[in-house]
């Protein structure tokens, strides 16, 4: 319970702060009651699932969650607030005591996501992949998301995986598949995330 209050205190005061400097007073009620939603949901996941152990370990996740790795925790607070919105269930019994938010209803059928410390979609023939993109973000803190995002668009105009692209097993022979199977698996994130678990898509 008091790392779900922790938590959303946290959010709302990050709302409130940048509401502020983006739009003066009016800025700062509505940064204040978007960080309340936001961080109300995520701080109700934290404390209903048990995310973050009473030990050591737990204590220090939490600090990191909240502190460097802020952004990303910020986002996948909102990631989780979509998923509930449309329906979608968090998954307690892998949550607890994990330092991760669980979703059980993944984007696509075909992949888990992970964004901040909200995974969705994963199961335990993946997780360990999915907890590499929690590590990296708590890593890299603020960074991780823009490096992310700069890897992608870079790796979208400018291809350069295609010189050390696997063309014999995996062709990349139709539009979708320049994304699915050429630009993904390559960005920096996964590439490291596919080593230590899971086989690109082919």
């Amino acid at each position: 319970m008091v790392f779900g209050v922790l938590s959303a205190t946290v959010q709302v005061i990050l709302g409130a702060l940048f509401g502020f400097l983006a739009g003066g007073p009016i800025g700062l009620v509505v940064g204040t009651v978007v960080g309340l939603l936001v961080g109300a949901v995520f701080g109700w996941a934290v404390a209903s699932a048990g995310v973050y152990a009473p030990d050591a370990r737990g204590i220090f996740l939490f600090v990191v969650d909240h502190t460097w790795s802020l952004l990303n925790t910020v986002v996948g607070a909102i990631y989780l607030t979509v998923h509930l919105v449309f329906g979608h269930s968090l998954d307690r019994p892998t949550s607890a005591g994990s330092g991760r938010v669980s979703v059980v209803q993944g984007v696509s059928p075909r992949y888990a996501t992970t964004i901040g410390t909200v995974c969705a979609g994963s199961s335990s023939g993946i997780q360990r992949h999915e907890d590499v993109h929690i590590f990296q973000g708590r890593l890299l803190g603020p960074l991780y998301i823009p490096l992310v995002l700069a890897n992608y668009v870079l790796f979208t105009i400018a291809p350069v995986w295609l010189l050390y692209h696997d063309h014999t097993n995996a062709p990349i022979n139709r539009f979708t598949r320049y994304f699915e199977i050429g630009v993904y698996p390559h960005v920096w994130n996964e590439a490291i995330a596919y080593r230590i678990q899971g086989t690109p898509p082919r």
